[in-house]
């Protein structure tokens, strides 16, 4: 199980409204336990595209990259840790810059 270590939100601009609702950027420090496939000694982060409209909310898309070397691993995350990521996102939407 991935656990959150620090991040950084912030609003996407949509300058010509073109998306419905609102969509903020999440970068996600993160650490795995040294069994998990996902480890890598770089250090981990998960960068989120997480929406909010007047009816509903939650991940659009998420990219997974070590810390050090910024390359991007295709990885799926599990269930359990994407509702641990939505939750995050959800919780922390006010610390997002307009």
């Amino acid at each position: 199980m991935l656990t959150v270590t620090g991040y950084e939100v912030e609003l996407v601009k949509d300058p010509y409204g073109i998306l419905a609702g609102k969509r903020y950027e999440f970068v996600l420090d993160i650490e795995v336990p040294e069994d998990d496939e996902l480890y890598s000694e770089q250090g981990l982060y998960i960068r989120v595209i997480y929406k909010v409209e007047e009816d509903s909310s939650g991940i659009v898309k998420y990219e997974i990259f070590e810390r050090t070397t910024e390359r991007y691993l295709e990885f799926e995350m599990e269930d359990d840790e994407i509702a641990l990521v939505d939750a995050f996102c959800k919780e922390h939407l006010a610390q997002a810059a307009e």
